[in-house]
Parts: structure tokens; C-alpha cells; sequence
């Protein structure tokens, strides 16, 4: 009997940042971005998958970062890809919130890996046509609409009293933009294109979709013209679109980092623990894990966290989100230096666990993985 594929659940549709990190091998981030650059010239459906072969796994997209959670909790995949901070805007929230999982639905999903992911923005849309004796009065108005109608296409940003010199964008459109009206992408995107949107599309309406290949679907079917989308060089090329302007995002070196999730049940069966000396151990690996303080009793944060010193275990990111007990209470996710060795095999994050374990109110181990970043 032939083996049945494992899945891979995504954040989609295709040619969603996501999916082209569940398509790509894990490599240092340096030679990771040259090969991103030659892998983008190539069309999405011929890509090879290496992070996931295609002879070992289904790859399926899911409509949000939710529907992964799900996916690899009731076992539909055997593992998720989520995006889960980017290098110019932060983390991604709604990550955060599904590993605090303040509802109890995601209890067995654990970090097994993770990929770094250079993320180069475009502008996609509709080339507006030039007015023509056979083009309908509409269409004409709309390309000759008055510059004062329309944002601001000149390349300067107005000096206000907080930003007396405020910084230029890297790029400017390659084709006009005055007659856009709305734009969509993914909440994160807002936040790493600012200086290109304040300047060329300046109090345009902004609409949230689910992802930013979700966003070139939504422009693909308004064929006015008056839309556009922040979303991959890829995802024109799938849904037909021009590339208004490329490289909007603010940081010419912008990433995303991805977790590669694994149910815990099935991480524990499949994965060999390999013998490594400690301090190669604090050098190739990472660990997360939540957990909560009592609010009400002075020096609770500081406490927990003099554990990780105590053991050597360097933190690498701290985050909080509301822990949904009550108002101004958190749950603190703590990333450091070192991995969870299996019982009985000791170590400084097993035992820096064991002390967590006495000073904070509740902990929980989200997984241990090789680190993909090379300095």
C-alpha cells in the first residue's frame, strides 16, 4: 500500500509570503535572500519544493493563520507555517494570540523550526489606460482626474511640527497612482511600507484582508483601476497584475521570521534528540515559553526572568499580550539561548524550567529548534 502524504498547512492562497517560505529550505538568511531573488524570477507552480518535498508532503493552503493552528491540533497536517514577527514591524498579534490560546483549543502545537524570509513589497494594480475617442467618459475621467483630487505624486512629504524633516521613501511608482482609491493588504504590510504610503498614497482608505496574495486576488477582480494591493512580485505575475512600484517597503533589508508548527504528540515520536555539548547546544538553538506572574506582588517579573540569567540562558525576545483574566494582566512569551533536553538528560533549560516553575504563577513550554539566522 502506498504511504499517504504528510500535509503542510499555510497561510494562503498562493503566492502569500508563507507559502513561499513552506516552498524553500532552510538556509542562512544571507544565502537565503540570493536565492529569494533568483526564486521569485521563476513562476510559483514550477517552484521545487525543498523545505517540504513534494514526494513527502500535500501542501494545502488555509484562509488564516487560525485555520494552521487548527490544521496541526486536530492532526488534518502534520505541520503549520505561520508568520510570527517581522524585522521592521514587530510581531505578529495575532500569532501571539493563538500560542496564549486563552480558550484552551491549541494545547498541543509546539515550534519545531524556523525560516527567515526576505520580504520586498510591490505595489500591484491596474496600468490606467490613457484616454482614448473610444474609452467611456468614466474611464476618461478617472485617468484625468485633477491633482487635487488625488494623493500626493510628487515625492515630498510635508514637514509637520513632529517630523520637521521626515525621511523620503527608497523607491517612487514606476506608473501613475493618482487615481487609486483603496488599497488592501495584510495588516502587517502597513506598518513596514510607511514612508511610501504617507507619501505617494497619503489618506487613501486601507482594507484589511486575511494575507497579502489574498489582497492581489481582490485588485485582480476590480479591473476600474482604482485599487491596488502591497503584496509579492509572484503574486502579480498569478493574478495578472502590473507592478505599480517595487521595493515600497521602508527597510531595503525587511524580513519576516516563520515558525514551523508541530503537533507535540507527534514532534515527541519523530524527532531524535542529538547529543551536542552545552555550549554548542546555547549556539544553535532557541526555546519559547509563556508564562504568567502575580500582578500584585512586587518583583513577580523580575524574578522570573533572573531565572533565565541565573542558568546563562541569553533572551533573545520578549513579548506580552493580555492574559484574559483580567484587565492589565499579561502573559509574557520569553524566546532564549539553549533547548529542552528529554528527562533525565539534565541541562540548563531543564532546570532553569524546574525553577521557573517556582517563582511564576503558570508556565508553558511552546518548543525548542535549531536557529536559521547566521550572523
Amino acid at each position: 500500500m502506498e504511504a499517504k502524504q504528510k500535509v503542510v498547512a499555510f497561510l494562503g492562497p498562493k503566492a502569500s509570503y508563507t507559502h513561499q517560505v513552506s516552498t524553500s529550505r532552510v538556509t542562512p538568511y544571507s544565502a537565503r535572500e540570493a536565492r529569494y531573488k533568483a526564486y521569485a524570477k521563476e513562476k510559483l507552480q514550477q517552484a521545487t519544493t525543498q523545505q517540504f518535498p513534494e514526494s513527502d508532503y500535500t501542501i494545502i493552503c488555509q484562509s488564516s493563520i487560525e485555520d494552521v493552528f487548527a490544521a496541526v491540533q486536530t492532526g488534518t497536517a502534520s505541520h503549520g507555517v505561520v508568520p510570527f514577527e517581522n524585522s521592521s514591524n514587530g510581531s505578529v498579534v495575532f500569532t501571539l494570540d493563538l500560542f496564549a490560546d486563552l480558550q484552551g483549543r491549541y494545547p498541543d502545537i509546539l515550534v519545531c523550526g524556523e525560516i527567515y524570509l526576505p520580504v520586498h513589497h510591490c505595489l500591484l494594480g491596474h496600468v490606467p489606460q490613457r484616454p482614448s475617442p473610444k474609452m467611456d467618459q468614466a474611464a476618461a475621467s478617472r485617468y484625468l482626474m485633477s491633482d487635487g483630487d488625488s494623493p500626493d505624486v510628487s515625492g515630498t512629504v510635508t514637514p509637520t511640527q513632529a517630523a520637521p524633516r521626515p525621511e523620503m521613501p527608497r523607491v517612487k511608482p514606476s506608473h501613475d497612482v493618482k487615481g487609486i482609491r483603496k488599497l488592501y493588504s495584510h495588516p502587517q504590510a502597513w506598518g513596514q511600507c510607511k514612508l511610501f504610503l504617507s507619501t505617494y498614497l497619503k489618506g487613501v482608505e486601507r482594507q484589511d484582508v486575511s494575507s497579502t496574495s489574498k489582497a492581489a486576488e481582490h485588485v485582480a477582480q476590480d479591473t476600474s483601476g482604482t485599487s491596488a494591493a502591497i503584496s509579492s512580485k509572484i503574486a502579480a505575475e498569478l493574478n495578472g497584475l502590473s507592478v505599480l512600484a517595487e521595493g515600497i517597503e521602508d527597510n531595503e533589508g525587511n524580513s519576516t521570521r516563520f515558525f514551523v508548527l508541530r503537533r507535540r504528540q507527534e514532534a515527541h515520536k519523530s524527532e531524535q534528540f542529538k547529543e551536542v555539548d552545552e555550549t554548542t547546544e546555547m549556539e544553535r538553538y532557541k526555546s519559547l515559553v509563556t508564562f504568567t506572574v502575580n500582578h500584585g506582588e512586587p518583583g513577580a517579573l523580575a524574578r522570573s526572568l533572573e531565572v533565565f540569567n541565573k542558568f546563562g540562558l541569553n533572551l533573545t525576545s520578549i513579548n506580552t499580550r493580555p492574559s484574559g483574566e483580567t484587565q492589565w494582566h499579561y502573559i509574557f512569551f520569553v524566546e532564549f539561548t539553549g533547548r529542552k533536553r528529554p528527562e533525565g538528560k539534565g541541562g540548563a533549560v531543564n532546570d532553569a524550567l524546574k525553577e521557573l516553575d517556582q517563582v511564576a504563577r503558570s508556565w508553558r513550554w511552546l518548543g525548542s529548534w535549531e536557529s536559521a539566522f547566521k550572523e
